[in-house]
């Protein structure tokens, strides 16, 4: 498995626990807000999942620097600034102390120190240097031990540090250092009003240079995405920080420099996914419908092909996660991907129907053909595992997942009572996505020319669909159950994964009514968000992970789904609870937030743990606005359907550069109308 890099995109601020995190692709560094790198807390700078630096602290005279302020302008720079401590008897101190660090193939950081004093200075620079070469994993769960075998090389301006299996990384200094096994340090005298300066660089052996500068890919992400404008400041703001948070997670794999995926999210989920990949880049396709192709292509090289049960490979199954540190055999069953999931080998076929509906060039479309059969075939022989039609998981051995839909806590899926389901599990939204996949490789089979294929997933769409809504349906209730479970019977909860289904168009038409209305209800609806579980169930807890709160790209693929059902009031107040929201988060959406109602809390209540930024809740504006605008390409049918529902207070709204089969159309929605221009040739509207 070859390392991954990043593509750049938007900066992260200092988190409320007091931390600054730093992303280049699957460089990071996270530090405390005044720069320090602390061993014994989940800090560190990490390269493709290893920590190879596990201490970072600078001090003046011995002393540490007082922090001032903490600055990111870039997802890969920040400037933290402070002063040395007063002397004593004296309020105020003289010396400024500046560091600018910046990630791109390792680490820099310019340190400089300012003296405000009309004398000169004498003082002692001191860097505290360790790498403890530990796996993200032991770092994130505090599992980490000192390794006694970490060797130290000094070098006249260098440090080397060497791990047991020769992993190292060397720190390197200008300005004449004295160096030692642990500590860089510089005696210098400063000169009155004038400045002193270093400039510290590390590099590991386990990640090079980019062959392009963070910055440069952050221009090039910014010059060839959608541009918005609307009268919305808010709203424009949260698109703004969409994109170039989604730009900030894009990961590339070397051997394929063009290939550009995106990771789930930052710090810990910097790698590739299966389920969170896939859904992000469709969510995010009228960002970028290259990033769908990448994905697709990064998970067809990485397809099952045999059967494993340490890490759940089986012929054709799409990965579930690739990591790449030291621990990475232990936690993924012996290898660097891990399978256990049910939901991404069908969603794989279903994006590669929707990117052909975007007008993915036929080329390209047959070269990734095959990985679709094998995913087809994969739902058929290894995803039903008893011939009922549906696709059940159950984890191989007590190393696996034990639910592996994308309510994957260990209490995820539970009943009304509260109690736990038994697998084999027959999960709601995951025969969706197979509805999906389905009518996906029909469509495909259909301009292709090959009538026989297209008839025969019709059919086995409109066999699923009959059967999951004779099964799945809880009559008297007025909701479909989440699963079936071992014994096949209902799991009779009531959750957010109807909106899945709504989405996929699964659900029957004479049923689509009752779900959009226990969606939108006062049991399931926060007025920011659809909770994860309505707030009668037995399991419901606003501040647990699956079973209360609210996910924003949950909500937002129950909004697509309500509005595929033209249940537009409903749809609209969906998306407006959202964007609320992102307003109350600063523009940036987090993985998700508590289910509290908010009549209750009129601002939403931060989840402690949530990641930020977190890929689909990145790419949840995108779809939102793709729902509002009720924008859905058939390039292949030679038409774009477009009935744009915006609220009032985005318009006047313009958006302009959307790609769409090397076309570059302008959108404009005002008050009296809209009008789109530039489709490709042959495109009408619909």
């Amino acid at each position: 498995m070859t390392a991954w890099a990043a593509e750049g995109g938007s900066p992260q601020p200092a988190a409320a626990d007091g931390t600054t995190t730093l992303v280049d692709g699957t460089t990071f560094c996270q530090s405390g807000a005044d720069g320090e790198i602390h061993s014994d807390r989940p800090h560190g700078l990490f390269v493709s999942d290893t920590r190879i630096l596990s201490m970072w602290r600078l001090t003046v005279d011995g002393q540490p620097v007082q922090p001032l302020s903490t600055s990111t302008d870039q997802p890969f720079t920040a400037t933290f600034t402070g002063r040395t401590r007063p002397a004593a008897g004296l309020a105020d101190s003289t010396l400024l102390v500046v560091r600018r660090r910046s990630l791109g193939g390792g680490m820099t950081e310019d340190v400089v120190l300012r003296n405000l004093s009309r004398e000169p200075a004498e003082v002692v620079v001191g860097v505290a240097v360790a790498a403890d070469f530990a796996d993200l994993f032991a770092v994130k769960e505090s599992r980490v031990h000192v390794d006694a075998g970490i060797a130290a090389q000094v070098g006249t301006d260098s440090l080397t540090l060497v791990g047991d299996d020769a992993t190292n990384v060397t720190v390197s200094a200008t300005g004449a250092p004295v160096i030692n096994a642990g500590r860089i340090e510089f005696r210098v005298v400063v000169p009155a009003r004038g400045e002193w300066s270093t400039r510290l660089t590390v590099r590991a052996s386990n990640g090079g240079p980019s062959a392009q500068s963070p910055q440069d890919r952050l221009s090039a992400w910014r010059s060839a995405i959608p541009r918005t404008i609307t009268a919305d400041d808010s709203l424009a703001d949260t698109l703004r920080v969409s994109a170039a948070d989604l730009g900030a997670l894009q990961i590339h794999d070397p051997d394929h420099p063009r290939r550009r995926v995106v990771a789930a999210g930052a710090p810990w989920y910097m790698a590739l996914f299966g389920r969170d990949s896939l859904l992000t880049s469709w969510m995010a396709l009228p960002l970028d419908q290259r990033l769908a192709l990448g994905t697709l292509r990064a998970l067809a090289d990485r397809q099952g092909t045999k059967v494993d049960a340490r890490t759940e490979e089986q012929p054709g199954r799409i990965l579930h996660e690739v990591r790449l540190g030291r621990e990475a055999a232990h936690h993924l069953g012996g290898g660097t991907a891990y399978y256990g999931t049910a939901d991404a080998t069908p969603l794989f076929v279903a994006l590669l129907g929707e990117l052909h509906r975007w007008g993915l060039p036929e080329h390209e479309l047959t070269e990734l053909l095959p990985a679709a059969d094998r995913a087809l075939r994969w739902i058929t022989e290894y995803g039903d595992r008893d011939g009922d039609l549906f696709v059940e998981y159950a984890r191989a051995t007590d190393g696996g997942l034990r639910n592996q839909g994308w309510k994957d806590s260990f209490d995820g899926v539970n009943d009304a009572a509260g109690t736990l389901a038994t697998a084999p599990i027959a999960l709601a939204e995951v025969q969706g996505y197979v509805y999906a996949a389905y009518l996906a490789r029909s469509d495909i089979a259909a301009a292709l020319g090959d009538s026989a294929t297209a008839a025969a997933y019709t059919d086995k769409a409109a066999r699923l669909k009959a059967a999951f809504n004779e099964r799945f349906w809880l009559p008297g209730r007025g909701w479909f159950a989440i699963g079936l479970d071992a014994d096949k019977r209902p799991i009779d909860a009531l959750t957010s994964n109807l909106g899945h289904c709504l989405w996929t168009g699964i659900v029957a038409d004479d049923k689509a009514a009752a779900v959009a209305a226990a969606l939108t209800g006062p049991r399931m609806w926060t007025g920011f968000g659809v909770r994860t579980l309505a707030d009668d169930m037995g399991a419901y807890n606003p501040i647990s992970y699956h079973n209360g709160s609210v996910w924003p790209h949950d909500s937002a693929i129950a909004a697509a789904g309500l509005m595929r059902y033209g249940f537009v009031e409903e749809a609209t107040m969906v998306a407006d609870g959202l964007f609320a929201a992102a307003r109350h988060f600063g523009g940036r959406l987090p993985e998700l937030f508590c289910g509290f109602d908010r009549t209750e809390f009129p601002a939403p209540v931060p989840y402690p743990t949530s990641c930020s930024p977190q890929a689909w809740a990145a790419a949840t504006p995108l779809l939102l606005m793709r729902t509002l605008l009720r924008f859905e390409p058939d390039l292949p049918g030679g038409t774009v359907r477009l009935a744009p529902a915006l609220p009032a207070g985005m318009l006047p709204l313009r958006i302009t550069n959307l790609t769409l089969a090397g076309a570059h159309p302008s959108l404009e929605v005002r008050a009296d109308g809209w009008s789109l221009d530039g489709l490709p040739d042959g495109v009408t509207l619909a």
